[in-house]
C-alpha cells in the first residue's frame, strides 16, 4: 500500500469541505485531479470511501475509519517535522494553534512577545466558534495547543493552565427594574427572558450549571455566539444576559447597564491540550511562556 502524506491531507481536507470543486480550490489543484486522488485512496484500501451525491460529499464507514486514521497519522507527521526542527533550536517550525473569536484581542500581548522570542515559528492560527470545537480538533490531533475557556467537556483527555480570570456581569437595557440593585442574584433572572451563547461555548455550559444549582430555570429566549449581537438584542430589551467584564469594556453604548453577580462568578482563560501527546516544542515554549507572564 503506498499512500501519501499529501493525499491524506488533500482527502481531509475534502472531509472538512464536504464539496469537491471547494477542497479542489483550498489544495490549490483541479477538480479532476481531486477526484483522481481519491480514488486511488480508494484503490489502495480496497474500500469506498465516500458517497457522491450532486457534488455532496458523505463518509462510508470505511470513510469514517480513514479520516480519524489520517488524522492521527497527519498528527505525529507533523510532530516529528517539529521534533526534527528542534534540533537547531527552535528556530523553524509551525504551531498550530486553536482559538476563539470572543478572546482572541485578549491574548495579543502573549502571542506578540511569542513571536519576538520565536520568529522563525510560523503561528498558524485555526478560529473556531466555540471552545467545544477547539476541544474537539485537539482530541483528533489537528491543533498542538489551544486557547479556550474553561470548563472543558474533555477533561478525562484534556489538560489545562489557566491564564486569567475575568468577573462576569449581568447586561441590562437601560431602565430595566433590576438596575436599581446592586448586585443581580439568579433567582433575580426568574420572570425575565435569557439570552444566552449557543452550546459551543464552555460559558453556556457554566451559565446553566449555576442556575440549575441555584434552582433557577433560565427562560432562555435566543442564542447567539456572537458577543456584539447578543448585547445589540439586550438593548433592543429582547432579553438579559452575562457577558465577561473585558466584552462590557468595549460595549460603550449607554443604553447598556452593567452589574456583578451575586456570588460572583469568573470567566476562566486557559491553554488546553492532549494529556496522552507530549507537546511540540513549539506548543512547550508557548506554555513555558505564559506561566513565566503569569508569575
Amino acid at each position: 500500500m503506498n499512500i501519501l502524506i499529501r493525499n491524506l491531507q488533500h482527502f481531509l481536507t475534502l472531509v472538512e469541505s464536504a464539496n469537491f470543486t471547494k477542497a479542489a480550490e483550498k489544495c490549490f489543484i483541479t477538480q479532476p485531479t481531486l477526484s483522481k486522488i481519491i480514488q486511488r485512496l480508494e484503490d489502495n484500501v480496497g474500500q469506498q470511501l465516500l458517497h457522491r451525491n450532486n457534488q455532496k460529499v458523505e463518509l462510508t464507514q470505511a470513510g469514517k475509519l480513514m479520516e480519524q486514521s489520517a488524522r492521527e497519522i497527519l498528527g505525529q507527521w507533523h510532530r516529528l517535522q517539529e521534533e526534527l526542527n528542534n534540533l537547531s533550536g527552535l528556530k523553524s517550525g509551525h504551531l498550530r494553534l486553536g482559538v476563539c473569536p470572543m478572546m482572541s484581542s485578549l491574548l495579543i500581548g502573549l502571542l506578540t512577545d511569542f513571536r519576538q522570542r520565536y520568529p522563525g515559528i510560523e503561528l498558524q492560527m485555526h478560529e473556531y466558534g466555540g471552545g467545544l470545537s477547539c476541544e474537539l480538533a485537539l482530541v483528533n490531533n489537528s491543533l498542538d495547543i489551544a486557547f479556550t475557556a474553561l470548563p472543558v467537556a474533555h477533561d478525562n483527555e484534556l489538560a489545562h493552565y489557566t491564564l486569567s480570570r475575568y468577573p462576569l456581569q449581568v447586561c441590562l437595557p437601560e431602565r430595566h427594574p433590576l438596575c436599581e440593585k446592586e448586585v443581580i442574584r439568579w433567582q433575580d433572572f426568574a420572570p425575565y427572558p435569557f439570552i444566552l451563547y449557543n452550546e459551543q461555548f464552555s460559558l453556556a455550559k457554566l451559565i446553566t450549571q449555576l442556575s440549575n444549582q441555584a434552582g433557577v430555570k433560565l427562560n432562555i429566549a435566543f442564542r447567539s455566539g456572537q458577543w456584539d449581537f447578543l448585547a445589540t438584542m439586550v438593548e433592543a430589551n429582547m432579553g438579559l444576559a452575562i457577558l465577561p467584564e473585558p466584552i462590557c469594556q468595549r460595549l460603550a453604548s449607554s443604553k447598556l447597564v452593567f452589574k456583578p453577580m451575586e456570588p460572583g462568578i469568573t470567566w476562566d482563560l486557559a491553554l488546553i491540550w492532549r494529556k496522552d501527546l507530549p507537546l511540540t516544542p513549539a506548543a512547550t515554549a508557548l506554555l513555558s511562556l505564559s506561566q513565566v507572564r503569569g508569575n
